[in-house]
């Protein structure tokens, strides 16, 4: 599989499930519109047992500026943390963050009808700093630049309404559990590069183990 092919796939299926709302008529100002095309609700999740709400919500953007910065970032972060996990291990990331976003929606939050990508993203964000922490030493440049990017993205998770706090906690706690893991038991990519989160330019990854390293 090629570098970045799980990150594109996702992007994809997120922009493929938000042409569908689109061209079904999903009102994104409407939250029995938005329940019906599968939104994520608790109550709905605890009582009748709709967990299935915790991936189609996660798939679902609530308008055009929503999914935009959505895939910006999942591309942005997702490819760097692909390149650096492989594939497979990325999408283990991101499916962990996806459910325990949602279901931190759903034992914190169940009366708030939530819909995006953003939880999963989030643990991404918690993914880069378990790198980091993993890395020791070399790694405190990549927490270094992940940090403030994070908590800027916190100030506007708290500041701003109708954002899913319990979603991107526990999207970036699962993410970042994940992370520590993950990274123990990879194996060193063949042909290592870190990718600059701001413009997604690739270079050699210096802060990377050596060949062979755990």
């Amino acid at each position: 599989m090629t570098r970045s092919a799980v990150t594109r796939l996702l992007v994809l299926a997120n922009v493929i499930v938000y042409i569908w709302e689109v061209a079904t008529g999903t009102d994104f100002n409407n939250n029995e519109s938005l329940l019906r095309h599968g939104a994520l609700l608790g109550t709905l999740v605890l009582q009748q047992g709709q967990w299935w709400r915790v991936i189609t919500g996660a798939f679902e953007h609530a308008g055009l500026a929503h999914i935009g910065l959505n895939m910006f970032a999942l591309y942005q972060l997702g490819m760097f943390v692909e390149s650096v996990l492989g594939p497979w291990r990325m999408l283990a990331i991101y499916t962990i963050a996806l459910f325990g976003g949602g279901y931190a929606v759903v034992f914190f939050s169940p009366n708030d009808i939530t819909v995006g990508a953003s939880g999963a993203i989030f643990g991404l964000f918690g993914a880069l700093i378990a790198i980091g922490v993993r890395l020791g030493a070399r790694g405190r440049s990549l927490i270094a630049q992940t940090l403030p990017i994070l908590l800027i993205n916190l100030v506007f998770t708290f500041a701003v309404p109708f954002i899913s706090k319990a979603g991107h906690v526990g999207g970036l706690i699962s993410g970042f559990v994940a992370g520590l893991v993950l990274f123990a038991m990879r194996q060193q990519p063949a042909a290592p590069v870190a990718v600059d989160t701001a413009t997604g330019e690739h270079t050699e990854a210096e802060y990377l183990p050596p060949e062979g390293a755990a």
